[in-house]
């Protein structure tokens, strides 16, 4: 059971990827709407939510992400 409260740099990881997503949909001129349905058909309120880091995005979305995206897992979730 993850500790409660979340230690600090978690959110901030967790903001970190979502914007590593973004920045990379954007470079790809995909709307949200675009790579929901690339990734799978995830919805596109889990991409937002990902994106804004409003939610911790499950392993297997991140791996349909990127493979949408066309980058690496480890593009997404350097440590910067």
């Amino acid at each position: 059971m993850p500790t409660d409260p979340l230690p600090d740099w978690v959110p901030t990881r967790r903001r970190a990827i979502g914007l590593a997503i973004r920045s990379a949909r954007l470079h790809r001129g995909l709307t949200q709407e675009a790579l929901a349905e690339l990734a799978g058909g995830l919805d596109r309120k889990t991409i937002s939510r990902i994106e804004n880091g409003h939610m911790s995005p499950i392993l297997d979305h991140l791996l349909l992400i990127a493979s949408a995206l066309g980058v690496p897992l480890s593009a997404l979730v350097r440590d910067s």
